[in-house]
């Protein structure tokens, strides 16, 4: 499982001009089943998605696609980590630390 971490490198106005484009790019990711969860941080400086079912270099590509880095507004820091235990609802990305 992954936590893409977004971080805003232009003001937010730069962002909000292509945040139509950034959330059609989440649905279809949301509909392949590859996003679990997503939203802005607080203070609103980026946002947060939580991701599963790909590889690293997978999860990578998926990234370098969201309009907002395109756009170069945005940028990512990646952290995959093994999902042991979640809620039941999340029981089908729930991995084995092997």
């Amino acid at each position: 499982m992954f936590v893409m971490e977004l971080t805003y490198t232009a003001p937010v106005e730069a962002v909000e001009e292509q945040m139509d484009a950034h959330i059609a790019w989440l649905t279809g990711y949301y509909a392949a089943g590859v996003f679990l969860a997503s939203g802005r941080k607080v203070p609103r400086d980026g946002g947060i998605i939580l991701a599963g079912g790909v590889s690293r270099a997978e999860i990578e590509k998926i990234a370098a696609e969201d309009p907002f880095v395109e756009a170069g507004v945005c940028a990512y820091r990646i952290t995959e980590f093994i999902a042991t235990k979640t809620s039941a609802d999340l029981a089908t990305v729930r991995e084995s630390a092997g």
